[in-house]
């Protein structure tokens, strides 16, 4: 049998604009986040109220959310660029703690 070992990191989830997108993804490369997964949010419900999808002019208005694994000291450099970018239009940002059975996959050496 194969042993595992866990390492804790931290989960950073960002729900923006599409028409954000480029910008926190921008900064999660500047800060060497190793990858990120993109999801296109379809419909959802916040103080704002109901947000759905609109599709005009062959693209889509939506929401996303940019989704990445972080070591701890990278959360901070995120939260610093992402100031800006909510102090002038909406969106949000989640940070949960995580294990990996691959640290190495997400910028942390053995």
């Amino acid at each position: 049998m194969v042993d595992i070992s866990l390492h804790s990191m931290k989960e950073v989830r960002v729900v923006v604009s599409g028409e954000q997108r480029s910008i926190v993804t921008d900064l999660l490369d500047r800060i060497e986040a190793t990858g990120y997964t993109v999801i296109a949010i379809t419909a959802g419900k916040g103080h704002g109220g109901v947000q759905e999808s609109h599709f005009m002019f062959g693209g889509v208005e939506s929401l996303e959310m940019i989704m990445t694994v972080v070591p701890e000291e990278k959360v901070e450099p995120i939260l610093a660029g992402l100031r800006t970018l909510f102090s002038h239009h909406s969106g949000v940002m989640f940070v949960s703690d995580v294990a990996v059975s691959r640290r190495e996959y997400f910028g942390k050496a053995l």
